[in-house]
């Protein structure tokens, strides 16, 4: 039987005030939510993406008492296996967090609030071309940066909102990998947002190894797999 959950502190109530779902919701009370089971899913204020904290199986089952056809995105528990819907996209990634403030780092100290956008786009350009994290978008709130002469050679975004501080768009230049940057500019932005916040998260693809290796060593311990889809 599906319970109804109207408003954002009826649906974090649901899920115990989990920080993903904090994050995922911002500050708009304006949420529709439903529990069924041991999930909790809710639309965002648009209705054009689904999120869940549960079972997949049953967030699946779930979305359709929600939400239309025009919810053409979904935030899931990670799915193993295939989905019973075609998608345009899939990614499987991890939603990790952390409440203590990260060993120190060699190189920390150069890590700063930077405003040189043409700089950011060059670095993730050829560094992570792939993000949608860019310099406009305005759920960033700052970039921070090591510089190495004009260069911009390690960035990461603050995109904290919720009351969840969140780093984003984490990258170094291929030429200077290998030297602890990115390990340097993610704590010494986790270090600020903890510090703000009392929390700090990030995601990180699942099968990223190196990069997961690197976020738990800086206490980014806690964690929940996710699946995300676009609908084709």
């Amino acid at each position: 039987m599906a319970e109804p959950l109207v408003g954002r502190d009826a649906v974090l109530a649901a899920v115990d005030g989990h920080p993903y779902a904090r994050l995922l919701m911002g500050d708009t009370n304006d949420i529709t939510g439903v529990r069924v089971g041991s999930t909790v899913v809710w639309l965002t204020p648009a209705g054009t993406a689904a999120c869940a904290l549960g079972n997949a199986a049953e967030a699946v089952a779930a979305i359709p008492l929600i939400g239309d056809d025009s919810t053409r995105r979904w935030h899931l528990p990670q799915v193993g296996g295939a989905l019973p819907v075609e998608v345009e996209f899939r990614d499987d990634w991890d939603f990790r967090w952390t409440s203590a403030p990260p060993p120190v780092r060699v190189g920390e100290e150069r890590a700063a609030p930077v405003a040189d956008d043409a700089a950011i786009s060059a670095l993730l350009d050829v560094a992570f071309p792939s993000t949608m994290t860019r310099p406009g978008d305005p759920l960033v709130r700052s970039w921070w940066a090591i510089r190495e002469g004009s260069e911009v050679v390690a960035c990461a975004a603050d995109r904290s909102r919720g009351g969840i501080g969140f780093l984003s768009a984490i990258a170094v230049h291929p030429d200077a990998r290998g030297r602890g940057l990115g390990a340097a500019v993610t704590a010494a932005l986790t270090r600020r947002l903890v510090a703000e916040f009392g929390v700090a998260a990030l995601g990180v693809m699942t099968d990223n190894v190196l990069a997961n290796t690197m976020y738990a060593a800086l206490g980014y311990t806690s964690s929940i797999p996710r699946t995300t889809v676009g609908l084709a």
